[in-house]
């Protein structure tokens, strides 16, 4: 029995070990990525029972994966095997300003084949027994068709089990368009019950252009359905609305960092924190502040996992933030 359910394509990530554009890249570190992974390992660390569904390929990047994910202690036994496909890859460069260019080698790969018999398995295996959180992204129902009819299956087995269900935009514009992304992620958002996203991933989803303010933004993705959104501001901190409140929008500011080292892994690990803490009955002003003390270690180190903080670790960025920035709420 495990308290969080996540799935979808967990891959291995080459980054560059100096900073600079990719073309000049010549050694490279090689970590573990995936967003429902960094989530998944991110619990795991905070002391919640994590599952995670997937497939990687039968080779030595499936190996490290399950090796690494079962070392955090997250619940790895419906994590597949797949003979006929080779786990997902990725190589990023590392830079200082502006965002990495980062190049995919991750079609047909073992992660895009996952399917709903994957996640029956998981059930019949116990994967939602006693479940009270299901946590999804928008990037794997980009993968393939099976992929999505995967994320309705766990949908139904997590209501099933009344479990809290959240979904993370987290949209890929490599996997598919706005214009593809809008109405699936759209019809999700309507299903949960937890919707988080940066502006521009909010805007998609609720039809706004840009230039909206968070606020706004998160307001008008109430409307959807979800109980409660979170817009992700990065270095600005989150802000957020409760349905039963939702003329109020509550604010915390970011973690100050003298320095980003890499902020891939950030968003997810936020989701993480923030997962943690209303699992804990937080509410949903501590649960923010939760979620942007984990993003500020993410971004912290190099590599999705490797800031990943800890119970006491949490507690002691969390002991060491300045309460400045944003307000408490905006009106």
């Amino acid at each position: 029995m495990t308290e969080v359910v996540t799935l979808g394509e967990c891959l291995i990530a080459f980054v560059a070990t100096t900073p600079g554009p990719l073309a000049e890249a010549a050694t490279f570190d090689r970590i573990v990525a995936g967003a429902e992974a960094n989530v998944a390992v991110g619990l795991a660390r905070l002391g919640h029972e994590v599952s995670f569904i997937g497939r990687v390929g039968a080779d030595g990047f499936g190996d490290a994966i399950r090796r690494r994910l079962r070392g955090e202690g997250v619940r790895t036994v419906d994590l597949a095997t797949d003979d006929a496909a080779t786990t997902g890859l990725l190589f990023r460069e590392r830079r200082v300003l502006g965002p990495a260019h980062v190049v995919y080698a991750r079609q047909a790969s073992a992660g895009s084949r996952l399917s709903p018999a994957d996640v029956d398995r998981a059930a019949a295996g116990g994967a939602f027994d006693g479940a009270r959180w299901l946590h999804l992204t928008g990037i794997t129902p980009a993968l393939s068709a099976d992929a999505r009819s995967a994320v309705e299956r766990a949908i139904e087995y997590a209501r099933d089990a009344d479990a809290t269900l959240s979904l993370d935009v987290n949209l890929r514009r490599r996997l598919w368009s706005d214009e593809a992304a809008a109405p699936v992620l759209r019809d999700l958002a309507r299903r949960v019950d937890i919707l988080l996203g940066n502006p521009d991933e909010l805007a998609v989803i609720t039809g706004h252009g840009p230039g909206h303010e968070p606020a706004a933004l998160v307001r008008a993705a109430l409307d959807l359905g979800p109980g409660i959104v979170v817009a992700k501001l990065g270095g600005r901190g989150a802000v957020a609305s409760d349905r039963d409140d939702a003329d109020t929008t509550v604010a915390r500011p970011a973690v100050s960092l003298p320095v980003v080292v890499d902020p891939v892994g950030a968003g997810d690990v936020f989701c993480a924190g923030f997962i943690a803490a209303r699992l804990e009955g937080a509410d949903l002003p501590t649960a923010l502040e939760h979620g942007n003390a984990c993003g500020a270690a993410v971004a912290a180190a190099v590599g999705d996992l490797t800031g990943l903080p800890d119970r006491a670790e949490l507690q002691a960025i969390l002991g060491a933030s300045r309460e400045d920035g944003l307000p408490d709420t905006i009106r």
